[in-house]
């Protein structure tokens, strides 16, 4: 896992739920964060895509979580739906993250900033997106899991 990719989906989620919250500009969010932040081990360029990408997205990532959600997408905790809405954007849009990768990423964040089982919730519902969005990456990885190993040659 990259530390700074990880560290920007962190300050990312911190950001999206203060936008979800406040309303705030993206841009002044932006601003505020990056001057609050030691940037230095943080992918800088994933965060800007991150921060800005989501919310230009949003009605495409509601509409694949709201089919999966239990509840409104407004009655989802404002954490877990800055979480749920970040990982779907990862899943949506950046093929070059292995959905296990966002998936896992979105968990961590969970049990950092979620509520005490938000985990198991986050999990649940973007494993659910990655079989409709990343049904070929997970059968090809299920292919290769499933695949007969190698017996050595009998002597």
């Amino acid at each position: 896992m990259s530390q700074t990719r990880h560290k920007a989906r962190r300050l990312a989620t911190q950001a999206l739920y203060t936008w979800q919250v406040a309303g705030q500009s993206l841009t002044d969010i932006e601003t505020e964060y990056c001057l609050d932040h030691d940037m230095k081990k943080v992918d800088g360029d994933y965060f800007h895509e991150l921060l800005h990408k989501v919310p230009a997205h949003l009605d495409e990532l509601d509409g694949h979580l709201v089919p999966l959600l239990d509840r409104t997408i407004e009655e989802v905790d404002g954490v877990e739906r800055a979480i749920l809405r970040l990982g779907c954007y990862e899943l949506a849009h950046r093929l070059d993250v292995p959905y296990r990768v966002v998936i896992n990423e979105s968990v961590k964040l969970a049990k950092t900033f979620g509520a005490d089982q938000s985990h198991k919730y986050v999990n649940g519902i973007l494993d659910g997106v990655a079989k409709k969005l990343r049904a070929t990456e997970i059968n090809g990885t299920e292919k290769y899991k499933n695949k007969p190993k190698n017996k050595p040659a009998d002597q």
